[in-house]
């Protein structure tokens, strides 16, 4: 039985197993440019972030309907639980799939089918975080915001991602203003392939509760010891890491430095299809390569839960945290 933890950097998008992408390609009448799923699985070698998300953007094109977002949904719902997921927060693109002609009512309804029915199918509470894409204008960014207005039910909160090195943060602003009056919780990545002065204008400037990454925030001691005093949350995602070249092998990995510098980390597993691992294999891969025993492991797993937007459910997010407090390590 898995160590139990909370997602709180996730792609659905980044969920996207090659079988399941020919399955719903057949179903759509979507050409892949593949032969099969040896030939794509061995295109998922990346030299940088920039070369993932081109194929994390092909691949889409065979995501349509509310049936394959649903199919999509529950495909990772039930790897996440065997791999002791409890509380998963899900990011989604929407402007990635509005481009192509799908619009925000298919995403969210397709989605919200597998999620709505989560913690009975899968013993996973759920949570949903639209994403815009960085590399977009910040006016595609207000539109998306503005679209997604009927469904904010079943959205609580919002992210950026995509290409970071030129994109900071302070471009948002206005949106992540918007964002903040109506409610929504605010997280953005920074300092994965950015500069640690991205990490604090995403604090500053976009008033964000999470860092997704943040890794290099260990190049700034200054910064270091503000988000140490702030208990301000970051989500690393270690295989993601390593298959992006953000750090050569997982031996470097700067997490037990941070653990050490007292931040409060957590261990995700971002784009899980393409790098490598869902969380459980992230955390059996720092446990190996970094030498983490079992308090630190604990740590982290705690660290989720008290990370996670489970405010609204105080009870929930105790229960969670007793069941990391009474885990026996095999």
């Amino acid at each position: 039985m898995p160590l139990p933890t909370a997602e709180l950097h996730l792609h659905i998008e980044g969920t996207l197993e090659p079988e399941l992408a020919f399955e719903l390609a057949a179903r759509n009448g979507v050409e892949l440019p593949y032969a099969d799923t040896d030939q794509l699985r061995k295109a998922y070698q990346f030299e940088d972030l920039q070369s993932f998300l081109n194929l994390y953007y092909e691949l889409m094109a065979v995501l349509r309907t509310e049936r394959d977002f649903e199919d999509l949904a529950n495909a990772y719902l039930a790897r996440a639980a065997s791999q002791g997921v409890r509380h998963a927060e899900i990011f989604f693109d929407p402007q990635a799939h509005i481009a192509r002609g799908v619009g925000m009512g298919t995403v969210v309804e397709g989605l919200s089918r597998a999620l709505d029915l989560s913690v009975e199918a899968h013993g996973i509470s759920t949570q949903l975080i639209m994403c815009f894409l960085r590399d977009e204008s910040a006016e595609s960014a207000m539109a998306t915001l503005e679209a997604a207005k009927p469904y904010l039910d079943r959205i609580v909160g919002i992210g950026l991602d995509s290409a970071e090195v030129g994109h900071p943060p302070v471009k948002f602003r206005e949106v992540y203003e918007a964002a903040a009056e109506l409610g929504l919780r605010r997280v953005a990545h920074a300092g994965e392939e950015g500069p640690p002065e991205y990490i604090t204008e995403a604090l500053d400037v976009l008033g964000v509760e999470r860092i997704d990454h943040g890794l290099r925030c260990m190049e700034d001691p200054v910064l270091v010891e503000r988000l140490v005093r702030e208990r301000v949350p970051l989500t690393l995602c270690p295989l993601s890491n390593v298959r992006l070249r953000t750090v050569d092998v997982l031996a470097d990995h700067p997490l037990p430095a941070m653990l050490d510098a007292g931040l409060l980390c957590t261990v995700n597993s971002d784009d899980p299809a393409y790098f490598g691992g869902y969380v459980g294999d992230n955390y059996d891969a720092v446990r190996s390569e970094l030498g983490l025993g079992e308090d630190r492991l604990r740590e982290l797993a705690r660290n989720s839960f008290l990370a996670a937007f489970l405010g609204h459910d105080e009870e929930r997010r105790a229960g969670y945290l007793a069941e990391v407090a009474a885990y026996e390590f095999g």
